[in-house]
């Protein structure tokens, strides 16, 4: 999963395994898909690339791609926090290109990783 092949096959066997499609707009895409392989390659484990990781597995458990937040996201919203998977009618249902989701990583979880770069 450290290249953008091998990640793509595994956010396609994420979505598929979970009833999702991927994000259609390419740009966007791509760039998920190289923040993801950027953070595989960073920390050894493919964190979200739409938030900021400690670097610590164990902290940074939650956010390991799909996020824990993700199916509820999905659920509510239709898309998770980065839009990178989404439920199968988003496009049909949702009508945009894009949706802003709620973060709903607790602020403690926040002030840990702030925290864990100052120690």
């Amino acid at each position: 999963m450290e290249t953008y092949e091998g990640m793509l096959e595994y956010i396609k066997q994420v979505s598929k395994k979970n009833n999702w499609i991927l994000n259609s707009h390419q740009d966007t895409l791509n760039e998920l898909i190289d923040g993801l392989v950027e953070n595989k390659k960073k920390h050894t484990y493919q964190s979200c690339p739409c938030r900021l990781a400690s670097g610590v597995r164990d902290l940074d458990r939650d956010i390991i791609c799909p996020c824990d937040y993700a199916p509820l996201d999905i659920k509510e919203y239709g898309a998770c926090y980065c839009n990178l998977y989404m439920r199968k009618n988003f496009y049909e249902i949702i009508g945009k290109e894009y949706v802003n989701i709620p973060e709903r990583r607790p602020v403690e979880k926040e002030k840990a990783v702030l925290e864990s770069f100052n120690k």
